[in-house]
């Protein structure tokens, strides 16, 4: 026999549930014919209402129910803590982010329209500059907005849904942008030391699947691991003690193994974050030995100066991206972390346009050409 002889299941110890019943008893043809057997012996071995007595093991049911309420999370809402450990920094915050979230939107804004209206930027280039654009201000959108509630309030809550809907938008677009970077170096990289054969190596079928590649790698970034985290149970506690529905911030909150998704994070984000990196340093570094073959030095001034910038926002962007993403429950104090996620979520998106537009002397012809035009339409 087993360790107990059976279990009451209709009103007293355990009354589990019809399916959970079926995945905790499996019975063979032997175990019915015994059941049968044991209905002929003497009624005082068993009494019989509208339960059924069954001969189980405990630890069977109890492994059995553990299993079905692991797949399910008791969280329904997450409470984003932001920066309330410093309480008397909140409005000061606030005004310093929400004065960067305008520039940020506007000055990517620019960008598009003027790009979008001036047919002579309609080359590879300015149509990357272009998307990184749409993707820095996308990027800005997905995580300022939340982020100036957060300052205004002690505790905010974020509903499941929303929290990883956010998740998703991130890796989304934070991906996007890493493969974009890579696309737009590799595109200097053929200009400055290919100069003649720049026509046929980023022709448009090239550059259309680079920029096709960057934004269906960034979508299934978002999709695979979202998708892996949400899929984890969250029992409590709900406090994100971050700025953002970031992966990281998430994964600590997660009442299970998490090690297999953690071997995952440092492989994609060396595939993801630190090998287009590399290409981009190894592409300014062949550019850098170009520009040094330049006859004149003002040029190599001027080239100089827009490699180290370029060269600044990107290590910028993926330097503290790989922390945060290398080693997701890294030994970082939260203020670290929120201040490395800010440096490629609010900084980032701020530098671009600056950097890689605005210094261009072409945007700028053209940026003048657009604001002729409209003071000669309100002049006549």
């Amino acid at each position: 026999m087993v360790n107990i002889l059976g279990y009451v299941f209709a009103d007293k110890l355990y009354p589990l549930s019809d399916h959970i019943l079926e995945d905790a008893f499996l019975f063979t043809s032997s175990a019915k014919n015994t059941w049968g057997e044991l209905q002929t012996q003497t009624p005082s071995y068993w009494t019989v209402t509208s339960s059924f007595v069954y001969n189980v093991h405990k630890n069977d049911i109890l492994a059995t129910t553990g299993m079905k309420r692991q797949n399910q999370s008791s969280v329904v809402e997450f409470i984003l803590l932001g920066f309330s450990n410093f309480p008397e920094l909140q409005e000061q915050l606030f005004g310093v982010f929400l004065a960067v979230y305008l520039v940020t939107l506007m000055g990517n804004a620019i960008i598009i329209v003027i790009i979008a209206l001036e047919q002579t930027l309609h080359v590879p280039m300015y149509l990357f500059l272009q998307n990184l654009s749409v993707v820095d201000m996308s990027f800005s959108a997905v995580i300022m907005p939340e982020m100036l509630v957060v300052l205004t309030r002690e505790k905010t809550s974020i509903s499941f849904v929303s929290c990883f809907a956010q998740m998703y938008f991130i890796l989304f677009f934070g991906g996007t942008e890493c493969f974009l970077l890579g696309a737009m170096a590799y595109d200097r990289f053929a200009a400055i030391c290919h100069p003649l054969s720049y026509p046929m190596i980023m022709n448009k079928r090239v550059f259309m699947k680079l920029l096709i590649t960057s934004w269906a790698l960034g979508f299934m970034l978002g999709t695979v691991q979202t998708s892996w985290v949400s899929s984890f149970p969250f029992c409590g506690p709900n406090e994100i003690n971050h700025i953002s529905c970031e992966t990281p911030a998430v994964l600590e909150l997660a009442c299970a193994d998490t090690f297999l998704f953690e071997i995952y994070a440092f492989t994609g984000t060396i595939l993801i974050i630190m090998v287009p990196f590399v290409l981009i340093l190894l592409s300014y570094i062949w550019i850098l030995f170009a520009i040094l073959r330049m006859p004149s030095a003002t040029g190599r001034q001027k080239a100089f100066s827009t490699c180290a910038s370029h060269l600044t926002s990107v290590t910028l962007f993926y330097g503290t991206a790989s922390m945060t993403y290398l080693q997701p429950k890294s030994g970082y104090s939260p203020e670290t972390k929120k201040l490395m996620s800010l440096s490629y979520s609010l900084l980032t998106p701020l530098l671009n346009p600056l950097i890689y537009s605005f210094r261009n002397s072409e945007m700028k012809r053209a940026l003048m050409k657009l604001w002729r035009r409209r003071v000669d339409l309100h002049t006549f």
